[in-house]
């Protein structure tokens, strides 16, 4: 029975239940203690969402840093975004903006994953005849070898058994959540895998991913997910992202399967993510909000010193790549730790 082997693929053990009860000890932390002036939340929400937009689309292969991300979704309404990266990050921005002031009315059916991948690709012309369909080729997961050969990585679900196995793993995860049997962690952590798995779609399956599990954690009572970036989190961590998929899935619909290496990746990217929420509780002062990246950006900066990005590039002896470097001044510019003066190459920053 299909049933049977979602819940097989489950390990528990005391690692795991361990895990799960740090989360869940600051999920009643932040719904019984939370003093945050509402402003102060409106304005982290506006910025995870660029955040949340940035890392999400890098994951896949776009290059837009957070800073070209802000200036985008702020010229929307009057410029339609052109070039594939633009198109990924309005569509995805567009999503999860949705979820986060929607998600209590929103249910986890056939019918919304198809709306949502409409919405996640809507401003892509060329995705037109498949945006809102399940696929209809193979979507086979490849890698390039050090010859320059394709290695099959995965192969997901074939068109011709999308359909049911959706249909599987979806009946299952409700009933399930609403049954309260087991902890709705470990059910959204095998829906995500599973969904990965199928590879439902022609385009957009791990951008989809990452928004239904910000959809699925919000209605399970974790309401502090708008607020600190998941994307974020599993960009700054992307080689163990794909190392814990990889490791999974090849034991797939085998004897041997267990989603463990997944659950113990996203369970350990959920307590960065409570820390960082925890740290917000704990103070208003916006350079808690950091991570340890930009917390050593933000130390270079004396209170009357200009840097310029290639300066911070040397001062770092290139420990840190440019483009992270860009994204971390961005991040520091819109939390007001950090002023840009000046455009283009002669771009320069200054501590507020």
């Amino acid at each position: 029975m299909t049933e049977n082997r979602f819940l097989r693929q489950i390990k528990i053990n005391k690692e795991i239940l361990s895990k799960i009860a740090r989360i869940d000890e600051f999920k009643g932390l932040w719904h019984g203690g939370l003093r945050l002036n509402p402003q102060i939340l409106g304005k982290l929400k506006a910025s995870v969402i660029i955040t949340s937009t940035g890392a999400s689309t890098r994951i896949e292969g776009a290059k837009m840093n957070d800073d070209e991300v802000a200036r985008l979704l702020r010229g929307l309404k009057s410029n339609p975004p052109k070039g594939r990266d633009a198109e990924e990050v309005a569509g995805y921005a567009d999503l999860l903006g949705r979820i986060f002031d929607n998600f209590k009315t929103l249910k986890l059916t056939e019918g919304q994953i198809l709306q949502f991948h409409k919405i996640l690709l809507n401003f892509s012309a060329r995705d037109e005849d498949h945006k809102g369909k399940y696929k209809s080729k193979d979507n086979v997961v490849v890698a390039k070898n050090e010859k320059g050969e394709d290695i099959v990585l995965f192969r997901p679900t074939p068109p011709y058994l999308v359909k049911k196995e959706m249909d599987d793993i979806l009946f299952w995860t409700n009933e399930e959540i609403e049954k309260k049997d087991i902890h709705p962690i470990l059910v959204i952590a095998n829906f995500i895998f599973e969904f990965l798995a199928i590879h439902p779609f022609e385009d957009g399956n791990g951008r989809l991913s990452r928004a239904l599990t910000n959809l699925l954690l919000l209605k399970n009572g974790y309401s502090y997910l708008p607020y600190v970036s998941l994307e974020e989190i599993i960009e700054e961590r992307r080689t163990e992202y794909y190392l814990a998929l990889r490791a999974t899935q090849k034991n797939h619909k085998t004897e041997q399967e267990d989603i463990s290496p997944w659950l113990n990746f996203l369970l350990d990217v959920l307590i960065e993510q409570a820390r960082k929420a925890k740290e917000i509780m704990e103070s208003e002062r916006p350079e808690k909000l950091l991570s340890e990246k930009q917390s050593i950006i933000y130390d270079l900066f004396n209170r009357d010193k200009t840097l310029s990005v290639s300066e911070i590039d040397k001062k770092l002896k290139n420990k840190i790549p440019q483009v992270t470097i860009k994204q971390a001044l961005s991040r520091l510019v819109s939390l007001k730790l950090l002023e840009r003066i000046g455009q283009g190459r002669g771009t320069r920053y200054k501590k507020l």
